[in-house]
């Protein structure tokens, strides 16, 4: 299980990953995350909702409703073209990242 304090600063990186491949409404995205980390890692839905609305608010993210496969009316979040572009240079910082980390935790300097 990875811990909630290694995640937390990937939180919206996840997130934007996630909507860059379809609009989705909360809980699918929860669910989604538990799967594809194949149980690591379970979003608290109160840090997924906060993402959600902090994403909204810098424009990455917009909401709509609409009714879900089930019948349910939903929100769901989609990625706009500003946080297409923010993913893009998120993820290259975190490559970045990823390397630097490596580098320290093989015991390189």
């Amino acid at each position: 299980m990875i811990s909630a304090d290694a995640i937390r600063g990937y939180v919206d990186l996840i997130v934007l990953s996630l909507l860059h491949q379809r609009p989705s409404y909360a809980y699918e995205l929860a669910r989604t995350i538990t799967q594809e980390s194949a149980g690591q890692y379970t979003i608290k839905q109160t840090t997924l909702y906060t993402a959600l609305k902090r994403l909204e608010a810098a424009g990455l993210v917009d909401s709509f409703t609409d009714v879900s496969a089930s019948g349910k009316s939903r929100t769901y979040y989609r990625l706009t073209a500003p946080g297409a572009a923010h993913l893009s240079a998120k993820l290259q910082e975190w490559e970045r990242t990823k390397d630097l980390i490596d580098h320290f935790a093989k015991g390189h300097s």
